[in-house]
């Protein structure tokens, strides 16, 4: 892909992603308070992520679960519905998607990008970048996203080769034109969900 246009992807990640956090600074305040009021822990949750060529980086978020929730029940599997571990503001940042506004803050850092393959956990689907088959490496060829094309294009429930199936169209694919189509996309789920 030519090196002009990702220098534009990330100078376009830069700046939007500032103004996503002067924009909406009112209402991470709000949601923080929300947060720290509903239930014990910290407000941002933190976890260990692959990002670029493999390496790994802390992902930020809204906290919606209790503290230690990956240790308990089902792991790193949530069931959005009935997954007790999930706290009463959990459920509602989860279902608008306010709960991953603090990745704008990857994104300013340079860990993310607006629009990427999605970071895994360090430890799954496979144990570490050094496990993933040699195709499916190729996911990691650009920054991890915010949304992605899987995201949009893939049921809830798709596998996980499904996932990287489409990640690695996406790395192939690459265009601002796709970023552009994949953000709107993106923008109009969330409202869409909100509406309910």
């Amino acid at each position: 892909m030519p090196k002009a246009d990702l220098v534009i992807k990330r100078t376009a990640d830069f700046l939007l992603s500032l103004i996503g956090v002067v924009l909406t600074s009112p209402l991470l305040a709000v949601i923080a308070i929300g947060v720290k009021a509903s239930s014990k822990g910290p407000v941002i949750f933190k976890q260990k992520r692959l990002g670029l060529n493999g390496g790994t980086f802390e992902i930020y978020k809204f906290r919606t679960m209790v503290p230690n929730a990956e240790k308990m029940g089902a792991g790193v599997v949530v069931n959005e519905k009935s997954d007790s571990r999930i706290t009463g503001i959990g459920k509602f940042l989860r279902a608008s998607s306010l709960d991953e506004l603090p990745q704008l803050i990857n994104v300013l850092k340079g860990d993310m990008s607006l629009v990427g393959p999605r970071p895994p956990v360090t430890y799954h689907p496979y144990n570490g970048y050094d496990s993933y088959p040699s195709q499916a490496k190729r996911r990691f060829d650009m920054r991890p996203g915010m949304t992605g094309l899987a995201q949009v294009e893939l049921p809830v429930d798709a596998t996980w080769e499904e996932r990287i199936e489409a990640d690695i169209m996406y790395v192939d694919d690459y265009s601002l034109l796709l970023d552009l189509g994949i953000l709107g996309r993106t923008v109009g789920a969330v409202l869409h969900r909100g509406s309910y």
